[in-house]
């Protein structure tokens, strides 16, 4: 497996953060993130039975939710390429009982281990933003799902409203970053702002997946466009 040296330095941001990773989620977010996960399993349409994935999984709390949709039938492979994050996840599935039915790799997502079209469904929460190569997560993403699959990216996104981007920063500035700081992870959390900064918003990521392959996808905005999930679908039939 091979990393840019960005993505390096991105895996090694979340080994250190890992820890702290999931109560930061909730204080950061109000405990908002848990209503978008929701919602991102609702729109990658997992049913009883389906495999899914769950790319960049993290600490495991979305693949849990996945794993929640397909069943006890069903099978989720959570994907990750930080390992600390991955042994929190393990650990956090074990604490059911019996086990949800997730396998944890540590993988990396602009070179699946997984063949093509193994996938009914796939979620993936803040990992797109993080990708050294968007277009070329995009096209892994099509190839591992099966035609007819959508998956639901949940990410943050820069509002258009001139008034809920200054809040935006406000939130990222004045919040996010002094907390972090009473945890010695100013540095760790400094990245979020100019990483949203880079990221493309929600017109063009639908267009990035449309080149990506994707025959259908819709970008809906949340939490007053502060963040977004990209809903993508895999065509049943390829063109002739």
């Amino acid at each position: 497996m091979t990393h840019s040296p960005s993505a390096d330095r991105v895996r090694s941001l979340f080994d250190r953060i890992a820890p702290v990773y999931d109560d930061f989620n909730d204080w950061l977010s109000f405990g908002q993130h848990r209503i978008w996960k929701q919602m991102a399993v609702k729109w990658c349409g997992a049913k009883p039975g389906d495999t899914a994935l769950d790319l960049c999984c993290g600490s495991g709390d979305l693949a849990l939710r996945v794993a929640d949709a397909v069943g006890r039938e069903g099978t989720v492979y959570g994907v990750d390429f930080s390992a600390s994050l991955l042994d929190i996840a393990r650990l956090r599935s074990l604490r059911s009982s019996p086990p949800p039915p997730i396998f944890w790799l540590e993988g990396d997502a602009l070179n699946l281990p997984f063949e093509d079209e193994k996938f009914d469904a796939a979620t993936m929460g803040y990992g797109l933003r993080n990708l050294s190569d968007i277009p070329r997560g995009l096209q892994e993403l099509y190839r591992v799902l099966k035609p007819g699959a959508s998956a639901a990216i949940l990410d943050f996104h820069r509002p258009r409203s001139p008034a809920m981007q200054a809040f935006q920063n406000w939130y990222l500035e004045t919040w996010v970053v002094p907390t972090a700081a009473r945890f010695g992870l100013t540095e760790e959390y400094a990245y979020i702002r100019p990483s949203v900064e880079r990221f493309p918003c929600g017109a063009e990521q639908v267009q990035l997946a449309g080149d990506a392959g994707f025959s259908h996808a819709v970008h809906y905005p949340i939490s007053g466009g502060m963040m977004g999930v990209l809903v993508v679908t895999k065509s049943k039939s390829y063109p002739s």
